[in-house]
């Protein structure tokens, strides 16, 4: 038994790609996990390359390919979004690939469920795309796709598209070949590419700025070579079904030799389908149903020859196209059906949108539209199927705590400037006083038992006065905390995607500052604009919190460091520390963790020259506290403030839950994560354990948790050395800095 995701690794691994560019998302994120466990195993030769984010994901891809090797990558929904203009690129200058497209709904609202709204934005990318309705068709498109990408007539980029969760993730019996070298056989040598970047003799212009009539002449290419495609998988799936005695055509056609009544559907909910089928051809109906094995090129002839004899067929899509009258498919479809002038009438339905279930029941009711229409019902030509009416009595948030006053979070803290020095003073209450102060994340969000980012962003939100508005890039602390319609936030919220949080708050605090501008909020009001970002959001996000950094806008980002991709599935980002497990830095025979250093955000935010900034922990309450009030006076009066604190993660850092305050507090005191705060480029260490005595080994802190025990072992004797020496190499900078006012 084994999933799609499953099925898509062991094909990659049997091949043997050269090199896999990639940016975790779910569901295909398991994709890449599945892949370093068998990497760590020595099961292939996989240069796998943890991009920055998809569009560097594809970057990655792209680059690999024009040196004329094999190229692999996953992605879903969003990353496929952040990747798409990439892509033509890659199919315009004809550089084969295989990308696996595992469907995802397309936000927003976010949702990370399975529907195919990401798979339509491909459809005019050039590139050809195959379907895979369960894993055992995801394991025998991915050895198809190579062959057909690398075909001298076609030359093309390929996407294999699966349901994701429905196919991803559901685990089926499947046949697979044992010996990689029959994998090898069938795919081939890697034929002489007729252009490469990696031959200096003879060297080429790649991706040249053209002008008519020569760029309509390269489009014309690209389409002829498109259709050329369809023919090759074609020929190839011939080839695949004397090998395995599993034949897959342009269309999947069920019970359609005399069918009267159709439905046209895509992947896995074609097999659901069938019982319906069954079920009405056993009560007299004679009913069917097309799935297609490729969508790109679309199989005309096929689609034709299949549904030319039925009187009523509905195409039933798990997108739609907005404002068209229906989903992109069904227009295909009925073009097809007009140009052979079959009296065919064509329903469209969008139905499992956001991964909403599709029963065999489901089915029956769509081939009831069917049947419907023909007894002379009046059924529309296109719908939604599946919607449900609402609650016109609804409020649209459910009860809850009420709002925060203005008054309920001021009047604690106090931060007024030494004009001497120019520093900061802060006057703070203990914490025992600042209990009084309401919290702006209500309890009953979903993270898990001993997460610490609750603990670490609260305490620095007891060091804020007034009015907030906070902005929360995609990761646990967004979606533990909004599952519509609750939420637990108490103070005015708004999300966008993994990369844009910055550039999204600063458009807003700019409105704000032009409203008040132009007197049309009332000068005395005041509000302090709060990015919260981690799970990599400062990996995928870096450009443009860069570019409001440079901007300077009246803002915080506060990013929580748990140094990884939880949300995803404890993928490694950029702030993993060297040596750490996660679920893409696997430790084995031929791995030992992540392979370098992790990235120094601070000071790359502190290189901007902006105003302030810190770093912080829950373990050290007071210093972040105050930390939290210079930070919001600086955003009220200069410019765009950076900090960064340390969370604990108990569920991928496998430690207690009850330990997480411990664990982050032992990273500070073994210098890996020092307090210390930039100001106007100023570097001061706010806690040192050296001259307080306090400094403890590195090795006292890795061994409180699981990701890292394996560095305490004698034979990563030489690792542990490495990862020592940078936590005393960047310590040492930092003292320096900390010693001298120009560093």
């Amino acid at each position: 038994m084994r999933s799609g995701n499953e099925m898509a690794a062991k094909a990659a691994a049997q091949i043997n790609y050269h090199v896999m560019g990639y940016f975790p998302i779910t569901p295909s994120t398991e994709v890449a996990e599945y892949l370093d466990e068998m990497r760590v195993r020595g099961e292939h030769d996989i240069v796998m390359i943890p991009a920055d984010g998809e569009h560097g994901a594809a970057g990655i891809c792209y680059g690999a390919s024009t040196g004329g090797g094999r190229v692999f990558n996953a992605t879903s929904a969003q990353g496929f979004l952040y990747m798409l203009e990439n892509l033509p690129v890659q199919s315009g200058t004809r550089f084969p690939m295989v990308l696996n497209l595992v469907t995802r709904s397309v936000s927003g609202p976010l949702n990370i469920h399975g529907d195919h709204s990401d798979l339509y934005y491909g459809l005019n990318i050039g590139w050809p795309i195959l379907l895979a309705r369960d894993p055992q068709a995801v394991y025998d498109m991915n050895l198809i796709a190579l062959r057909v990408a690398e075909h001298r007539d076609v030359r093309l980029p390929v996407i294999v598209a699966y349901d994701g969760f429905f196919t991803s993730h559901a685990k089926r019996r499947v046949k697979f070949f044992r010996d990689r070298q029959t994998v090898q056989n069938f795919v081939g040598p890697v034929p002489e590419p007729p252009v490469t970047t990696l031959d200096p003799r003879h060297p080429v212009t790649v991706g040249p700025y053209m002008n008519e009539p020569d760029f309509i002449n390269n489009k014309y290419q690209q389409s002829l070579a498109m259709y050329r495609a369809g023919e090759v998988f074609q020929e190839v799936a011939e080839e695949y079904a004397a090998l395995t005695g599993r034949f897959y055509g342009p269309l999947d056609l069920y019970r359609m030799e005399d069918a009267e009544v159709a439905l046209f559907i895509l992947n896995s909910a074609a097999e659901t389908a069938r019982a319906a089928v069954d079920e009405l051809r056993a009560s007299g109906v004679r009913a069917g149903i097309v799935s297609p094995n490729l969508i790109r090129p679309f199989p005309l002839r096929a689609v034709q020859e299949a549904l030319a004899h039925v009187r009523v067929v509905l195409v039933a899509e798990r997108a739609d196209s907005y404002g068209g009258h229906g989903p992109n498919l069904t227009h295909e479809v009925k073009a097809a059906l007009q140009e052979i002038h079959a009296p065919v009438h064509v329903l469209s339905r969008v139905f499992g949108l956001g991964g909403r279930e599709f029963y065999p029941q489901d089915a029956m009711n769509l081939f009831g539209e069917c049947l419907g229409w023909l007894q002379g019902a009046d059924v529309p030509s296109f719908d939604y199927y599946g919607v449900e009416p609402g609650d016109e009595d609804a409020v649209p948030f459910a009860p809850g705590l009420p709002p925060l006053t203005r008054e309920q979070t001021t009047g604690f803290i106090s931060v007024d400037r030494d004009e001497s020095t120019g520093r900061l003073r802060v006057k703070a209450p203990n914490l025992r006083a600042l209990t009084a102060k309401p919290r702006r994340l209500a309890p009953g969000h979903g993270a898990c038992p001993g997460c610490g980012i609750f603990p670490g962003v609260e305490t620095f939100l007891k060091g804020i006065e007034g009015d907030v508005v906070v902005l929360y890039q995609t990761g646990c602390a967004m979606v533990t905390t909004t599952g519509y319609p609750y939420t637990s936030h108490r103070v005015t919220y708004l999300h966008n995607l993994f990369q844009n949080g910055a550039a999204t708050l600063s458009g807003l605090v700019e409105m704000f500052w032009e409203k008040k501008r132009r007197g049309e909020i009332p000068v005395g009001d005041d509000i302090t604009f709060i990015m919260v970002t981690g799970d990599g959001g400062m990996d995928i996000g870096m450009g443009p919190a860069l570019g409001a950094a440079l901007r300077n806008h009246r803002m915080i980002i506060l990013e929580y460091d748990n140094e990884g991709y939880m949300n995803t599935g404890a993928q490694l980002s950029y702030s993993t520390p060297l040596g750490h497990r996660t679920s893409t830095s696997g430790v084995g025979e031929k791995g030992q963790g992540k392979s370098f250093p992790h990235k120094d955000t601070p000071q790359i935010m502190a290189a901007a020259n902006i105003p302030y900034v810190f770093t912080g922990s829950e373990a050290f309450p007071q210093d972040l506290i105050q930390k939290a009030a210079k930070a919001q006076w600086y955003a009220k009066h200069e410019g765009l403030v950076y900090g960064k604190i340390l969370i604990a993660c108990p569920l991928n850092w496998q430690s207690p839950d009850d330990q997480g305050n411990v664990i982050v507090g032992a990273a500070v005191r073994c210098c890996f994560f020092p307090l210390y705060e930039v100001e106007h480029g100023k570097t001061t260490i706010t806690y040192d354990p050296e001259a307080k005595g306090e400094r403890i080994p590195v090795s006292d802190w890795l061994k409180r948790m699981g990701k890292t025990r394996h560095m305490l072992r004698p034979e990563n004797r030489a690792l542990l050395e490495q990862f020592e020496a940078e936590v005393e190499r960047r310590w040492r900078r930092l003292r320096a800095k900390h010693e001298h006012p120009d560093l």
